[in-house]
């Protein structure tokens, strides 16, 4: 029985295998290439500026190109 469905649908398993091992590999090769080309995150420091010597320029308001 498993070798009539074997032998039957022979060209399509292989397909189906073919296609399922070029999505892994891609996948993989995908994966490892992100890894490799991992940044620094980004680090957020304090700064020592003081916002009041800005408010006129955040509350103006901006004018139309």
């Amino acid at each position: 029985m498993v070798k009539k469905f074997l032998q039957k649908y022979q060209v399509e398993i292989i397909l189906f295998i073919g296609v399922v091992l070029i999505s892994l590999i891609s996948f993989a090769l995908g994966y490892i290439v992100a890894k490799m080309e991992e940044k620094e995150p980004l680090q957020f420091e304090d700064s020592n500026v003081n916002l009041r010597n800005f408010q006129p320029v955040l509350n103006s308001k901006l004018k139309p190109i």
